[in-house]
C-alpha cells in the first residue's frame, strides 16, 4: 500500500447525506452529472442519499473506484435496478456470479480477447465498414442507424455466426432495442423486453445447432459459438442452454453498444477538429489515444452498482455487508483530481502508458480477471481505433444539425443522429 493509500485508509471523514426523501427524479432529471455535480456542492467524493426509496452511497472519483473495486469486496446482485438487469445482464450470466463461478466463467470471456482475434474483429469490422460507405458516396447519412448495422453484422461474423439480411436486422432490431432502452421505462422497455425473448430464443437455437454438431472441446482455437456451447463451469457442468444463450446476447450486445462509441469519434473528429494533434509520427498509436479520449469524455453508462459482500472500513466510515453502492463512471472519467482540463478533449493524454487506469472507467475498473470490469473493452478499444482510421480515409462534411447529447438519456445519441454528408466517389 502506498504512503497515499494509507492516509487514505486512516482518514476519518464524515459522509455527507443529501437533504430529502429520495434522489430517484433528481437523478433522472439531470442524468449523468448528478452524482459529480453533488460531490463538487458538498466538497466531497461520497454521499448518502436514497434511491428507489433504497439507502445508497454514491462515489466518485479515482480513489473510490479502486475501493469499491477491491476483488471480492462487491457484488453485482441486488444492486442493479430489475429493469436494467433484464436487457444487459440477466439471471445467470458472468456478471451475476461471484467467487470461483465467476473467475472460471470471466475467463471463457477473456481468453475470447486475443490480440489475434481482436485483428480479426478489426479486419471484420473495416470490410463492413467499406461495403456500407460505398453506398454513402454522394449522399447524407445518419451514422446512427448505419452504424448499428455494421455492428450488428461485425458482431454476427466475429462469433462466426451466418446470417441473411431478413436475419442480420432482426438481430439489430433486438440488441440495439436492449441497449437504447436500458435506462427507460413504460412501452420502450416493455418492446425491449419483447425483442430480448425473441433474441433469447434465437440464441437458444445457434447453441442448440452447436451442440448438436459435435463439436469435440472448448480449445483455444474454438469460435465463438463452440466456447459458449462446450464450456465447463466452476462445478464441472457445462452451462445451461439458456445460460450458454445470455452469453452469446453479453457478446453481441456489447459489440452493437459499442456504436455509440464510433458515431462519438465521429462527433468529436468534427467537434474537436482543431485541437486534435494527428501529427504524430505513430498513426496507430494516436487513433488508440483517440479512441480512449472518447471513452473518457463521452457519456457511455452513468453509474456502477454494487452490493457489499465484504464489509470494510473506508476513511472512517464503515461499509457492511448488503450495503448498496453506486459508483459514478461519468465523473470519475471527468474527476479534476485526476486529469488535468478534464473538459477539454486531449487524445495526446493517453499516449504511452496510462497513468490512472483507476480512472479510466467507462466500462467499468478494477482487474478484469478478478473482478467485474468489462471484459470486452479491448474489444471495444479495438473497433473505435479502427473507425477513427477509416473516418480520417473519407472525405465528409456535418451539415446543420443538432449535435447535442442529451444527458439524461443513458446511453445517448447526438440529437440528430451525428448526419454526415460524403463525398461522391472521386469529388473532393
Amino acid at each position: 500500500m502506498t504512503r497515499a493509500e494509507t492516509r487514505a485508509e486512516t482518514r476519518a471523514e464524515p459522509i455527507p447525506a443529501l437533504p430529502g426523501i429520495d434522489s430517484t427524479a433528481a437523478f433522472l432529471r439531470e442524468g449523468y452529472g448528478f452524482v459529480s455535480g453533488r460531490c463538487r456542492r458538498l466538497g466531497s467524493d461520497r454521499f448518502r442519499t436514497r434511491m428507489m426509496l433504497r439507502p445508497v452511497t454514491c462515489l466518485c472519483g479515482a480513489e473510490a473506484a479502486r475501493e469499491f473495486y477491491r476483488p471480492g469486496r462487491m457484488t453485482r446482485r441486488g444492486a442493479m435496478p430489475a429493469t436494467v438487469v433484464a436487457l444487459l445482464q440477466d439471471k445467470g450470466s458472468v456478471q451475476a456470479l461471484d467467487g470461483a463461478a465467476h473467475r472460471v466463467r470471466k475467463a471463457m470471456f477473456l481468453d475470447l480477447m486475443t490480440a489475434r482475434r481482436l485483428d480479426a474483429a478489426r479486419r471484420i469490422f473495416a470490410g463492413e465498414w467499406t461495403a456500407a460507405a460505398d453506398g454513402w458516396q454522394g449522399r447524407t447519412v445518419a451514422l446512427r442507424d448505419a452504424v448499428d448495422d455494421i455492428m450488428t453484422r461485425t458482431a454476427l461474423r466475429w462469433c462466426g455466426i451466418a446470417a441473411p439480411d431478413r436475419e442480420v436486422a432482426a438481430r439489430r432490431a433486438e440488441l440495439s432495442a436492449m441497449v437504447g432502452a436500458a435506462g427507460s421505462i413504460g412501452p420502450a422497455h416493455l418492446r425491449a423486453r419483447l425483442l430480448r425473448e425473441r433474441s433469447e430464443r434465437w440464441a437458444r437455437g445457434v447453441i442448440r445447432h452447436a451442440r448438436q454438431a459435435g463439436a469435440v472441446g472448448a480449445t483455444a482455437d474454438a469460435g465463438v459459438v463452440a466456447r459458449l456451447a462446450l464450456h465447463v463451469d466452476a462445478d464441472g457442468s457445462r452451462m445451461t442452454e439458456a445460460a450458454a444463450a445470455v452469453e452469446l446476447l453479453n457478446i453481441l450486445r456489447p459489440i452493437l453498444a459499442a456504436g455509440r462509441y464510433v458515431v462519438f469519434a465521429a462527433h468529436a473528429l468534427h467537434v474537436h477538429r482543431e485541437t486534435i494533434p494527428f501529427a504524430a509520427p505513430d498513426a496507430e498509436a494516436m487513433h488508440r489515444a483517440f479512441a480512449q479520449e472518447v471513452r473518457r469524455l463521452y457519456p457511455f453508462f452513468p453509474v456502477i452498482g454494487g452490493r457489499v459482500l465484504q464489509p470494510f472500513d473506508w476513511r472512517g466510515a464503515h461499509f457492511d455487508a448488503g450495503d448498496w453502492l453506486l459508483l459514478d463512471l461519468y465523473g470519475t472519467n471527468r474527476d479534476p483530481a485526476t486529469w488535468p482540463a478534464p473538459e477539454t478533449f486531449r487524445p495526446e493524454r493517453h499516449l504511452g502508458a496510462d497513468a490512472a487506469p483507476e480512472a479510466l472507467v467507462p466500462q467499468g475498473g478494477g482487474d478484469p480477471v478478478d473482478g467485474h470490469r468489462c471484459p470486452g473493452e479491448d474489444l471495444t478499444v479495438a473497433l473505435t481505433t479502427e473507425a477513427i482510421a477509416r473516418l480520417r480515409t473519407m472525405t465528409w462534411q456535418v451539415p446543420e444539425q443538432d449535435l447535442s447529447l442529451p444527458r439524461n438519456r443513458f446511453p445517448p445519441w447526438p440529437r440528430d443522429g451525428m448526419r454526415i454528408s460524403v463525398a461522391a466517389a472521386g469529388g473532393a
